[in-house]
């Protein structure tokens, strides 16, 4: 080495260097290149095959299938209100109603009131003259008879109740209930002397013929004071689930 000049010299052991930086180099990369191979290799089948990439996926995180419609159960009714042993009702169309006087005054459903016209007809064929009082009545017009009548005789609630249904209560509401008296003793209308008039003897024997019967009789289920001259009609779908669900109801929810 001495005797080579030292620039010279410089260049050979900077040549020798450079020798010795690249057998290092080529080691290296001779030492990673089977893992960049293989690295190489999974990330291309990766890239190349995507349907299996979604399917492994779809296996890890695999939803449930859309539930089925769940069918509604109809809860059970709840128990019937009931104020002073009256059941509640609502109030029946005006658009149903049609007369059953001739001054338009008193009212029932279309139905009842065929059949109560019907009824009257056969009653005064055999000399008995059924007298309709009261039929259908409003909210408000029970309202009155109820409250304002309650102040002028004094009455609590429970005696009213005895005699008036409270607004809301009332059979009348329905278009179905009649009160009947008998023309021929006005002295017993709404009172419990009528059952003792040809008038209520009649009804007994033939008014389930017209599909009409006694709301309020005897140690009725409701507790209601027993009214001979009130009566319901019970002879089509609605006026039958009218007052016999209210009555299966109350009878369930006070056992």
């Amino acid at each position: 080495m001495n005797d080579i000049p030292e620039a010279l010299r410089e260049t050979s052991i900077s040549q020798a260097k450079i020798q010795s930086k690249r057998r290092l180099l080529m080691r290296s990369i001779l030492g990673i290149g089977p893992i960049l191979i293989l690295g190489g290799a999974f990330f291309m089948r990766l890239v190349s095959s995507p349907s299996t990439t979604s399917s492994s996926s779809a296996t890890s995180v695999k939803l449930s299938p859309a539930p089925k419609s769940i069918p509604v159960v109809n809860p059970s009714p709840e128990p019937l209100e009931n104020v002073l042993g009256h059941l509640e009702y609502k109030q029946a169309p005006i658009s149903k109603l049609k007369a059953i006087t001739s001054d338009g005054r008193v009212r029932l459903r279309h139905n009842a009131a065929e059949q109560f016209i019907e009824m009257q007809k056969a009653a005064r064929y055999q000399g008995v003259i059924l007298t309709p009082i009261s039929g259908f009545r409003t909210v408000s017009e029970q309202n009155y008879l109820f409250f304002e009548i309650q102040r002028q005789r004094n009455q609590n609630p429970s005696e009213r109740a005895e005699v008036s249904a409270p607004p809301n209560y009332s059979e009348h509401h329905t278009g179905y209930a009649v009160d009947i008296g008998d023309a021929k003793t006005p002295a017993t209308h709404l009172s419990h002397d009528f059952e003792k008039t040809v008038a209520f003897s009649w009804l007994k024997n033939n008014a389930a013929k017209y599909s009409f019967e006694l709301s309020f009789p005897p140690d009725n289920h409701q507790g209601i004071s027993y009214e001979p001259w009130h009566w319901r009609y019970v002879g089509d779908q609605e006026s039958l689930e009218t007052f016999y669900r209210a009555r299966n109801l109350q009878q369930t929810s006070s056992n």
